[in-house]
């Protein structure tokens, strides 16, 4: 039961990206790759990796019966001049979703922006790219299993 909560938590946030952030990248002036899932083979697609851990329980939260989780949307760009760019368009295109939507559709009580976190290439050319990290804090009423 636990585990299935669990994929519907990222099902939502992969529904959200691949939804109302692309339509938010489309209606930018720059041309902005949209966010997919599936295994293109080509194209102009940003798949972003997607981890989900639970958090540490503040005494509260064990008390009124919060799952609390840790929700981690990493994106990799490659080292060109749009790469940090695209950074904070991504960032925001995140920020805003969540905040228009807080409930992932229904799926949690609440999802919070903990942290976001830019990375530039440490040496020029070396093959590393930009890197955005964006921390969620999702809690769940009610489904305590630590009983």
């Amino acid at each position: 039961m636990r585990d299935l909560h669990e994929q519907e938590i990222i099902f939502a946030v992969k529904k959200l990206l691949s939804g109302r952030a692309n339509d938010l990248l489309a209606e930018k002036k720059q041309q902005i790759p949209l966010i997919e899932f599936a295994e293109y083979q080509g194209g102009y697609f940003v798949s972003p990796v997607i981890s989900l851990t639970n958090c540490e329980q503040t005494e509260k939260d064990r008390i009124i019966r919060l799952d609390t989780y840790s929700l981690i949307i990493t994106f990799k760009f490659p080292e060109t001049k749009e790469g940090e760019f695209f950074c904070y368009a991504y960032s925001g295109v995140v920020g805003r979703v969540i905040y228009e939507n807080p409930t992932l559709c229904g799926e949690v009580d609440r999802a919070v922006i903990t942290n976001k976190k830019y990375l530039s290439p440490k040496k020029p050319f070396c093959g590393e790219g930009w890197e955005l990290t964006v921390t969620l804090r999702i809690t769940v009423e009610g489904n305590s299993y630590a009983d």
